[in-house]
């Protein structure tokens, strides 16, 4: 009789175990969930966009003519007082005559050579016809004044004294011309660039139009330049601003006078600055990534005190970020936390170890965290990345 019982409370209990391990499987288990306290503090909303330092007033010097430029001394850095010759152009070298051109050149030096001599010889001519007509006419006038000739031969006379003289002007006009046309003809050959004779010419000087230092040199040897090519650009590092390409999107949110603080600069504390222009243009610009975006171009003075920057220079890189919203203290969660719930926001709270959806009304945000204005209080527990396991009612653990 015992024997039975023991085994009738053995085979209870054995029953009891197994159904005990079979419910606790079956139990549904506290999911784990991360979870922030909800909390008031400072917030601030900004667009962040990377700028570019570069000098207000920078002057681009370049060649008035083309020439040949002599190689500038001048570094970058150096600094130049206005009207201060900073380059100079000498005249374009000449060519280097090919033996065919050569040829050529001697040739016409040749031909102009027997053309001065002819034209002197037509001078000497002109000249001896001249004395002849001018003795002529002497001789007339005293024949006729004794009345031995009539008057037309004394006119005939003094025409082909006046047209013999005209022919010796003629004749020596032309000798100067066959005179020039010979030193035409000799330039060729003594102006060649393989003669390495120095021209004698003036150069021009390229002077500094202000004060300042040395930014950049796009010539610095010595070469041919056209007219209008760029050598240096001049202007003061001392007076700095700031380019940031934002988005249009973000754009219509900068008014001028909007703070800017400047980050990542390579100083141990971020400078301030003030939105100085937004332009009203926008310009289209591939990403890295391929995509078409439209931005404008905002323009930031700094306003830190110099001492804090000096070590900025022109084209030098810093993370811009504009002050769009900020608050003193803002009831806050992170935006992870939020999810879509209708037309609206909600969070789940942790209440009892229970997930509870709360619907709230979000304010501001800056991507990381967003403003609570109802819906919380301070102090309440939030689960943030709440994924498809979490649901009204159901018992979370914190990780």
């Amino acid at each position: 009789m015992k024997v039975e019982i023991r085994r009738r409370i053995l085979v209870g209990s054995v029953i009891a175990v197994v159904g005990l391990g079979l419910v606790y499987g079956f139990m549904p288990k506290p999911v784990p969930v991360d979870v922030v306290t909800a909390k008031r503090g400072p917030l601030r909303v900004t667009v962040e966009e990377e700028g570019r330092t570069r000098v207000k007033d920078r002057f681009v010097v370049s060649a008035p003519v083309a020439g040949y430029l002599k190689r500038i001394d001048l570094h970058a850095g150096d600094v130049v007082r206005k009207g201060q010759q900073v380059a100079m152009l000498e005249p374009l070298r000449s060519t280097v005559l090919d033996p065919r051109s050569r040829a050529e050149a001697g040739s016409a030096i040749a031909a102009a050579e027997a053309a001065l001599d002819a034209a002197k010889e037509n001078a000497r001519a002109a000249s001896a016809d001249a004395d002849y007509a001018r003795e002529r006419e002497t001789r007339m006038k005293k024949l006729a004044a004794g009345g031995y000739i009539a008057q037309d031969e004394l006119d005939q006379a003094i025409a082909g004294s006046k047209k013999a003289e005209a022919n010796r002007l003629s004749a020596e006009a032309a000798v100067i011309v066959a005179r020039a046309d010979l030193e035409r003809a000799q330039s060729a050959l003594r102006f060649s660039a393989a003669e390495q004779s120095a021209t004698g010419e003036k150069a021009v000087m390229v002077r500094a139009p202000v004060g300042g230092r040395v930014l950049k040199l796009h010539r610095e040897s010595e070469g041919v330049v056209n007219a209008g090519e760029p050598l240096l650009d001049v202007g003061d590092p001392r007076s700095l601003e700031v380019k940031i390409e934002v988005l249009s999107a973000d754009a219509v949110k900068l008014r001028k006078g909007t703070p800017v603080l400047f980050e990542r600069w390579g100083g141990d504390k971020p400078l301030s600055g003030n939105v100085r222009v937004v332009e009203p243009a926008g310009f289209t610009k591939i990403s890295s990534l391929g995509v078409e975006e439209q931005r404008v171009l905002v323009i930031a003075d700094l306003t830190s005190p110099r001492e804090g920057w000096q070590g900025l220079g022109d084209g030098y890189r810093l993370d811009a970020n504009f002050i769009i919203w900020e608050g003193a203290a803002v009831l806050q969660v992170p935006a992870s936390a939020l999810f879509r719930a209708g037309d609206g926001w909600a969070v789940f709270t942790v209440e009892q170890k229970k997930a509870r959806q709360r619907n709230v009304e979000v304010g501001q945000r800056n991507g990381m965290v967003a403003e609570i204005r109802s819906g919380l209080t301070e102090g309440q527990v939030v689960i943030t990345h709440p994924d498809d396991a979490v649901h009204e009612g159901g018992r979370v653990r914190a990780r």
